[in-house]
């Protein structure tokens, strides 16, 4: 009798779970078992790792084989064992000694010829196994990049499963030829990308297909909603851009990842991570440095938005925009079902979804952008435009963002039509996206100091409790935003969320605590109510 075991990782979510892979040979019948709560395509790994182990030049047991998944409790799927597999098999048959695989992590899908081809989510996965312990992981060779971000584990790349043996057993290592042809792309990448799964979710990052990125300095006029937009990419805030179609809410929305800082290292795992599992990771590209922007388009469900699918639920938009932003063109247009859904992941930043097959707990701390028209055609608040929407209609259109998913929102803009002077460019030029970015990071650099040692790194994240005990504001300065929650104007959570865009606005100004103007222009930015706070305005941009 023979046995031996390795390891590998089963990913629920984002989030890894060591799994023991053993293999146990005894005399009788030849016959092959696999057992440990495994779906289809795992339970198809018994061709794929018999042909392999054959065609790797191995010689498959003619014994009676029974492989079993360690926790037995925990939903194991995908190609991402077989390697795992294939190696405890030839432990147990001797033909790889026992104790070298014990306390190795294998991850990756075989092919009938012995190719090791690439999964996703190998960097969440050796990051679970890291986090358990283990210091050896062993991954194809296309995603050996991905794996080495973690620090502290040793990763051994792999092309075929012939040079594996040849690793583990001393002998020498065969040389496996790069077989993608000119002109073509290679074969062996098709497993990390999933097609289509960043098409249905509007998910951007970087520059386009021909190097152009998004300027600020492109948008004409929209004074307001540029400082708006600012004052988002500062502290974190969530904005609403209301305005009639054509006004540029798109253009705003579309440069606002750009005004963003760069993602730390530990964000970057995180992004990176997400969409490793949802299949979006461009090849060669093993860490996502800058912050994603997700638009799914106003038809999407619930499932798509929050994270759902068959069996265990798949990162949906709110995810694939974590610590990037989340846009939603046409907001009133999406069902009330799927906006008040976001509404705990906007709190919380996170999203749990639970499903048949299990619960997972994904990442969603996002920057939420919403944009939406006064009326269904458009026209409601310009001036001899024919707008033809009976009152009735209008307050239905306007009633779809429920209030309590607006009280969420820290800036609420209303865009106005551009006029022909900024349109053909005779007031000048804005300000370029470098110019705002520059300043953005200067207020975070704020901020990030007297967050020091707190578990909060901007302002929108700090609870009002500890913003009204810890960190005062300049005497008298709360006035206005007091009178507002007096006649029922603001809400508490208003309060709150008035009194961090306040703090963001100062750190903008460069301004050691809010004063009066400063909140002035968070009401402002709040409400749509003009307030004199033009001076404030002026100082952050």
């Amino acid at each position: 009798m023979g046995f031996a075991r390795a390891c590998s990782v089963a990913l629920v979510g984002v989030e890894g779970v060591v799994v023991e892979v053993q293999a146990d040979l005894e005399p009788g019948v030849a016959a092959f078992t696999l057992v440990g709560l495994p779906d289809k395509s795992l339970v198809e790994s018994r061709d794929r790792v018999r042909a392999a182990v054959v065609n790797s030049g191995g010689e498959w047991p003619q014994k009676k084989l029974t492989v079993g998944l360690s926790p037995a409790s925990v939903p194991k799927s995908g190609s991402g064992f077989d390697l795992a597999v294939a190696c405890s098999v030839l432990g147990a048959a001797e033909r790889i000694d026992p104790k070298v695989i014990a306390d190795l992590v294998l991850i990756g899908e075989l092919g009938l010829d012995g190719r090791v081809r690439p999964v996703r989510g190998v960097l969440p996965a050796v990051l679970a196994a890291a986090e358990a312990g283990y210091r050896q992981v062993v991954v194809p060779e296309q995603t050996a990049g991905e794996a080495s971000l973690v620090p502290g584990v040793s990763v051994l790349g792999v092309r075929s499963l012939r040079q594996l043996i040849a690793v583990l057993t001393g002998e020498a290592v065969p040389d496996e030829p790069q077989e993608a042809g000119q002109g073509r792309p290679d074969a062996m990448l098709a497993g990390l990308m999933v097609p289509g799964a960043g098409v249905g979710t509007g998910l951007a990052t970087g520059a386009a297909g021909d190097g152009h990125r998004p300027d600020l300095a492109d948008v004409a006029g929209q004074a307001a909603a540029r400082t708006a937009l600012e004052v988002a990419a500062a502290g974190g805030h969530h904005l609403l851009l209301q305005g009639p179609p054509g006004a540029g809410k798109t253009m705003l929305a579309e440069r606002l990842p750009a005004v963003l800082p760069p993602l730390t290292g530990q964000e970057s795992l995180e992004v990176t991570a997400v969409h490793s599992v949802a299949g979006i990771l461009p090849p060669g590209e093993p860490l996502v440095h800058t912050p994603p922007y997700c638009a799914p388009h106003h038809s999407a469900t619930m499932q798509s938005l929050v994270g759902g699918g068959n069996g265990l639920p798949r990162p949906g938009a709110v995810s694939l925009a974590h610590r990037g932003v989340l846009f939603l063109d046409e907001a009133p247009e999406f069902s009330g079902r799927a906006l008040d859904a976001l509404r705990q992941p906007l709190e919380s930043g996170h999203v749990v979804v639970a499903r048949s097959a299990g619960v997972v707990r994904l990442p969603a701390r996002f920057l939420m952008v919403l944009a939406a028209n006064p009326c269904p055609c458009g026209r409601h608040t310009l001036n001899g435009a024919g707008c033809e929407c009976p009152p009735s209609v209008i307050r239905r259109y306007q009633s779809r963002l429920s209030g309590p998913l607006l009280d969420r929102v820290d800036l609420r803009v209303n865009v106005q039509p551009v006029g022909r002077a900024d349109l053909l460019g005779q007031g000048g030029r804005g300000e370029s996206t470098a110019a705002v970015a520059a300043r953005v990071r200067e207020a975070r650099a704020r901020s990030a100091a007297r967050l020091d040692g707190t578990p909060w790194s901007v302002n929108s994240e700090v609870p009002g409790h500890e913003l009204r005990t810890r960190w005062p504001v300049a005497p008298g300065a709360l006035g206005a935003a007091e009178r507002d929650l007096e006649r029922g104007l603001l809400t508490a959570r208003g309060l709150d969320r008035v009194l961090r865009v306040a703090w963001t606005v100062a750190d903008l100004a460069g301004c050691d605590r809010p004063e009066a103007r400063h909140v002035d222009l968070a009401l402002e930015l709040r409400t749509g109510i003009a307030r004199g706070a033009g001076a404030a305005a002026g100082d952050v941009s």
